[in-house]
């Protein structure tokens, strides 16, 4: 697979702090909500309300959290407006990244992000100024120990995966955006049972990172950036290799 990113590796095996669940819940809440807005409160007739869903309880959102997001979204009771938005720019040593967020004001949410990137060395910029530099994909995640590597890799391979991983305890398969679900459900109809499944953006090249004081800035702003309240997802393309991470932690 092309461009894995470091980013990607380490928000997976932070820990949740409880003073950060609550903004966690928030954001799964979040999508939930836009979820059931476009494609109804029936996660079986709803991909993206079911994966939505799966992501949340994964995470440890109470039952009756989604309850009330699904409820909301369906236009029961108070109901914020909120618009997904993409934003770009450049973090320390020209590492590009790119956020979704979920917003109900753009300009506070544009203002802070801008903030958070002037802080950390880096700048916000244009729509597309980064945008080219990574794919969107789908990504399955399969534990390695309840999964079978070589059926796995055959019948994704023949349900029309793009990519196959396999990395640290688990095997990743890759699709196209157009072709994910396609995919997650075959695969679930012959008995695989995935850790997660998700639509990504994955960097075509990463930069490498020496500098420690680089690294440092490009951590602290990938840390401010996911802990607004309005951003969903952040992405980026720069490695930064176990010994000088090991400097900064």
């Amino acid at each position: 697979m092309s461009g894995h990113s470091k980013w990607s590796t380490i928000k997976h095996k932070k820990a949740k702090v409880d003073a950060q669940r609550g903004v966690a819940f928030q954001k799964f809440s979040k999508e939930i909500i836009v979820a059931t807005k476009l494609g109804g409160p029936d996660p079986s007739a709803n991909f993206r309300l079911r994966t939505a869903i799966e992501k949340a309880k994964a995470a440890g959102l109470p039952n009756d959290n989604i309850k009330r997001a699904i409820e909301k979204g369906s236009g029961a009771g108070a109901s914020d407006n909120y618009e997904e938005l993409t934003y770009e720019g450049y973090g320390a040593g020209g590492v590009a990244i790119i956020i979704e967020a979920m917003t109900d004001n753009r300009n506070r949410t544009a203002g802070d992000l801008r903030s958070y990137f002037t802080k950390f060395n880096g700048n916000m910029g244009e729509t597309g100024c980064v945008g080219w530099m990574f794919k969107q994909a789908g990504v399955i995640t399969f534990d390695k120990e309840t999964t079978d590597y070589e059926k796995l890799f055959e019948e994704s391979i023949n349900a029309g995966a793009q990519d196959f991983v396999d990395e640290d305890d688990e095997y990743k398969v890759i699709t196209s955006v157009e072709n994910f679900q396609i995919i997650t459900e075959s695969l679930e109809k012959l008995g695989f049972t995935h850790k997660s499944a998700e639509l990504t953006r994955l960097p075509e090249n990463t930069i490498e990172i020496t500098d420690a004081a680089v690294a440092s800035n490009i951590l602290k702003l990938m840390d401010k950036l996911e802990e607004h309240d309005d951003v969903q997802n952040v992405y980026s393309n720069f490695d930064i290799s176990d010994e000088i991470m090991e400097t900064i932690q």
